[in-house]
């Protein structure tokens, strides 16, 4: 017997997932397209301009994580709506519900992302 992929509790994770990206990258200064919306104050504790040029790169390093996971979060609620959801995108098997509970934006199965 195959268990199936509970896509209601999956997009009500998804969305909250979707929901604490957002508020962080907000945190970090930018938008949800990961356009930085304003200058950074870094304060006193910053004496030189190679620190701060190493603080902004870890902040956009950051950004740039965060705005992949939103692609990710937003491709997977996308397949929910069209009825694709849980389906691998190397093999188009059923990805194995443990790995959606885990990791609900998961794109492939356990197999394909083994092998890539």
């Amino acid at each position: 017997m195959t268990a199936t992929i509970d896509t209601a509790a999956a997009e009500a994770l998804l969305i909250e997932e979707r929901a604490k990206v957002v508020r962080q990258l907000r945190d970090l200064g930018a938008n949800e397209s990961g356009e930085l919306t304003g200058s950074v104050d870094y304060g006193d504790a910053f004496a030189d301009a190679g620190a701060v040029t190493a603080e902004r790169t870890e902040v956009l390093g950051l950004v740039e994580t965060h705005t992949i996971r939103l692609e990710r979060i937003d491709r997977a609620l996308s397949k929910i709506g069209e009825g694709t959801y849980g389906i691998c995108e190397t093999c188009g098997e059923e990805i194995e519900p443990d790995r959606i509970e885990y990791l609900p934006a998961a794109r492939r199965c356990v197999r394909c992302k083994a092998a890539s």
